[in-house]
């Protein structure tokens, strides 16, 4: 009875001691043994089981994938001296896990460094640029563009075309912030800015220059219509004149032919009898010039009366 408390002492020791002595590491760990808290042997970054000494050797952990570092955003002045607010954010992951122990030791200590590294950096950067290449990461044409403003235009370009670009800031941020991360066993992955607003004073100054483009953009396109318009109509009063020249040339014509035709068969048929037609005639212009109310002294030997005497003489 004696000898199987013993045993049974002996196996609960056993099993406590294998518990003491394991450790698993999964996929997303890595492990620095310590001893009286000096580092033993080499980083475990496998995934698996793994021994140590118990109760002498301790197993730290630290991951191993990628981390996040999210900075405050802070107001920063451009080269041009816009101040903008600069939003950045990076990842890391800890590829040395002896000298991050022995320097940081935690992720708390690691993102405090972070901060102290990259924000000067991001900073830095930021600063020696124009607002304009921290916006914008190509020379792509913008939109502000189609209104094709001849000399303003390409002024409009040249303000607006970079020579580095966001794109490659961000990269030099990093090439920057990189070096002053090796002793503490950490690589900055990447590094991005995430959002960028203007303070409010040059808000207001930036919305008021996005209107003032349009208003001209605007007024380019109206006076373009204007333009159209004239000439839309001044080609419709050309072609209305033209018309109305024609159709009244062609009538003339036809007049023309008629009085003719009618004068011809009038000389015709007055041919026939030419007294007939100066009587006829004679008597028109009795009919126009004479009237009830009109008082007419001819002498008795004028032609223009010759027909009446001899009317009254028959008479």
């Amino acid at each position: 009875m004696k000898f199987k408390g013993i045993l049974l002492i002996l196996i609960v020791a056993v099993v406590v001691l294998i518990f003491a002595s394991a450790y698993v590491i999964d996929e997303t760990e890595q492990v620095i043994v310590t001893q009286f808290g000096r580092v033993v042997g080499i980083p475990k970054k496998d995934a698996g089981l793994y021994f140590k000494i118990p109760f002498i050797q301790n197993a730290n952990y630290f991951p191993k994938n990628l981390q996040e570092w999210d900075g405050d955003p802070g107001q920063i002045p451009t080269l041009d001296k816009t101040y903008i607010w600069v939003d950045a954010f990076a990842r890391w992951k800890i590829v040395d896990p002896v000298k991050f122990f022995q320097t940081i030791n935690n992720r708390t200590s690691a993102l405090g460094r972070l901060d102290d590294i990259i924000d000067p950096a991001v900073r830095n950067l930021v600063t020696s640029y124009r607002l304009i290449e921290t916006v914008r990461k190509s020379n792509r044409e913008l939109d502000t563009y189609e209104a094709d403003l001849d000399e303003e235009k390409k002024d409009m370009k040249s303000a607006y075309s970079i020579t580095t670009g966001r794109e490659k800031i961000t990269q030099m941020i990093l090439a920057q912030a990189q070096p002053k991360l090796d002793k503490f066993g950490i690589k900055l992955v990447d590094v991005k800015i995430k959002r960028l607003n203007y303070v409010e004073q040059v808000r207001k100054s930036v919305y008021g220059r996005m209107i003032a483009e349009r208003k001209q953009i605007a007024e380019k396109y109206r006076s373009e219509g204007r333009g159209e318009a004239q000439k839309i109509i001044g080609d419709k009063e050309r072609e209305l004149k033209r018309i109305t020249s024609e159709a009244y040339k062609i009538s003339q014509e036809l007049k023309g032919k008629a009085e003719a035709e009618a004068t011809k068969i009038y000389a015709k048929a007055y041919g026939v009898d030419p007294e007939f037609y100066s009587f006829t005639k004679t008597l028109d212009i009795y009919s126009e010039v004479l009237n009830k109310d009109d008082f007419l002294i001819l002498s008795t030997d004028s032609e223009f009366f010759k027909y009446l005497k001899g009317f009254s003489e028959k008479k």
